[in-house]
């Protein structure tokens, strides 16, 4: 059983730290997205998938793919930190010619697949998941969906596919912030009972303070026991997490702070 260490808090830190410097830099947006799922990330690729910064491609490796694409922040950070590339290259996020693009890019190096257009990164990784049982390989593949984004067909036709075949090195996790784009997703298409939909698709189960990194850690360490079905976690998550201005504000779906606010928000994820 794999333990929680400080590390996946400091990293969470780093993480949101960075995210917001490269947002303002670039002048760009969708960092209430981007706070919401940083500490999965932390927790994830401090203390649970199977990777090596120093042989990206190695075939046997856990993959990790963001769908919700557009919180492509966090996770360049994320990887950033994790050894992936020199940190500088952070700074060109969302240039002109730069590899780091405003939706996540797979030329950046520890990163899996592009995604933007929502409802893609989950079958993606199920037909990752079903070449790798194929392959007769030992590696998960984990995905992490909006919740809005489950107003996208495709993700169910997905899940139909993973419980048909048994997939049990599927992860999907789900960042349930409840805000979508222009207002809540129960305003904009209703999706509960959402725990109950995934039991009815075949699916184990599993809800977590997405905020909490033992908890985070628990649930993960069972997710990876499970056999003969995907496993579905669903993460109850604050937009804008470690930023009071910021959180359950629809705002900071599009707002690019100012460097005011930026001296703000660093200075509260710094002192929390």
């Amino acid at each position: 059983m794999k333990t929680c260490f400080d590390s996946s808090l400091i990293m969470a830190k780093e993480i949101r730290s960075h995210s917001l410097k490269m947002v303002v830099n670039a002048h760009a947006s969708h960092i209430g997205s981007a706070l919401s799922m940083t500490d999965i990330l932390a927790v994830l690729y401090y203390n649970i998938l199977k990777i090596n910064p120093k042989e990206p491609n190695d075939p046997e490796r856990d993959m990790f793919i963001l769908s919700k694409g557009h919180a492509c922040v966090s996770l360049y950070a994320t990887l950033g930190l994790r050894g992936f590339f020199d940190m500088k290259e952070l700074l060109t996020y969302g240039k002109n010619d730069s590899d780091f693009m405003n939706h996540i890019s797979h030329k950046v190096t520890g990163v899996e697949f592009s995604t933007g257009s929502l409802g893609h990164g989950l079958p993606f990784a199920t037909g990752k998941a079903l070449g790798s049982k194929i392959k007769k390989s030992k590696n998960k593949v984990f995905v992490l969906l909006g919740d809005g984004e489950l107003d996208e067909g495709s993700n169910w036709e997905a899940l139909l596919f993973a419980s048909h075949h048994k997939l049990d090195n599927l992860i999907a996790i789900i960042d349930y912030n409840n805000l979508q784009s222009l207002t809540t997703v129960a305003k904009t298409i209703n999706i509960e009972p959402l725990y109950d939909k995934f039991i009815a698709f075949g699916c184990e189960v599993f809800e977590v303070d997405g905020h909490n990194h033992d908890d985070l850690l628990a649930v993960f360490n069972k997710a990876i026991t499970i056999k003969k079905k995907p496993v579905v976690i669903i993460a109850k998550t604050v937009k804008g997490k470690g930023v009071s201005y910021m959180e359950n504000k629809v705002k900071w779906h599009y707002s690019t702070p100012n460097s005011e606010e930026l001296e703000i928000a660093l200075n509260e994820i710094k002192n929390a």
